[in-house]
């Protein structure tokens, strides 16, 4: 028995875990604040937000841990959840993604602890002690993108971009004769507002504009075939919409959002290095939006192979397989 722990921002999270469970010959119980997924056929503990009352973690234990407010009955149920599931379960391993805390409480339990490392300054004191808590550290970026996690140390695998979609084996062939922008927003928020975008295509007269989730667009459950039939995507630098994008292999603008830890920041340093097909811009211009689409555009897409190759999940499995069969010969 496997528990995946699934952070209740953004879709990454959920979307590995569905990957891991599809991937894995071993049950996976999902354990999060999220309603359980509709496609999850295995259980799924659903928490109690461990933020009901609090709107600040208050005292961190000098920095050592990231959010556990004092008084906080959402914090205490949630953690009475999880212990009480490990008791009844006895699980060989949890995946943690992410929480410094939970990956406490599972070692504390005695629980082997897999640890999903997140782009950015993971240099902290909570970040380290949740990582020296582990028995293993993976990532979802190639091993050739360096730079992108800070303070992590030798102990990282990272695994390759998981995506929800098959990797293009090449550079599909659109459907349409227009030119085709797709922009992609993230659950997160902090993506360009109506305005920016209204002015971006107002100076692109030749380009057709599709914009997906954000106040302005639908959230598609099967983004792919519209971001297939991109000429360019434009898109924030969250983890899961740059592996959809890489899995299309469809050139990119990337503009990241404000997120804790320049998460967002980092990976967008890491593929400005001209070694990806992306233009990145560190926020969303106001002028030359045509020259930036026609820049974008001639870029070659199938360069993200090497960001996604289609096997990441494969290798997730693999790692989750070895430590659970480690953890029960020792």
């Amino acid at each position: 028995m496997i528990g995946y722990y699934v952070h209740h921002v953004g879709s990454g999270h959920v979307h590995r875990a569905t990957a891991l469970a599809a991937a894995l010959d071993l049950p996976v119980t999902g354990l999060s604040s999220l309603p359980r997924p509709a496609s999850w056929t295995g259980d799924w503990v659903e928490l109690e937000r461990d933020d009901l009352t609090a709107e600040a973690a208050g005292d961190t234990a000098a920095g050592y841990l990231h959010w556990a407010p004092f008084g906080e009955p959402g914090l205490r149920s949630r953690m009475a959840a999880v212990a009480s599931w490990i008791d009844r379960a006895a699980p060989d391993l949890l995946v943690s993604d992410v929480s410094v805390e939970i990956a406490l409480l599972a070692r504390l339990h005695g629980v082997p602890v897999i640890s999903v490392v997140l782009p950015g300054d993971r240099s902290d004191r909570a970040h380290q002690l949740g990582y020296a808590a582990s028995t293993e550290l993976i990532s979802f970026w190639p091993p050739s993108a360096e730079g992108m996690a800070i303070g992590v140390g030798d102990r990282l695998r990272p695994l390759g971009a998981l995506s929800r979609f098959p990797a293009a084996g090449e550079m599909p062939q659109r459907s349409a004769s227009t030119r085709r922008v797709v922009v992609l927003h993230g659950r997160g928020g902090g993506g360009p507002t109506p305005a920016q975008l209204d002015e971006a295509r107002r100076q692109t007269p030749g380009w057709q504009w599709e914009i997906l989730g954000g106040s302005d667009g639908p959230w598609l459950a099967d983004p792919f075939p519209s971001i297939r039939d991109a000429d360019v995507v434009l898109t924030h630098a969250g983890q899961n919409a740059i592996a959809e994008v890489a899995a299309a292999r469809r050139p990119a603008v990337v503009i990241p959002s404000a997120r804790p830890h320049d998460e967002q920041g980092t990976t967008a340093g890491v593929l400005s290095s001209g070694r990806w097909p992306a233009v990145v811009e560190r926020e969303f211009p106001s002028t030359d939006w045509a020259e930036r689409l026609d820049r974008a555009a001639g870029l070659d897409g199938r360069e993200w192979a090497g960001w996604c190759d289609g096997r990441a999940a494969e290798r997730f499995a693999d790692v989750v397989a070895r430590v659970t069969q480690e953890a029960a010969v020792r």
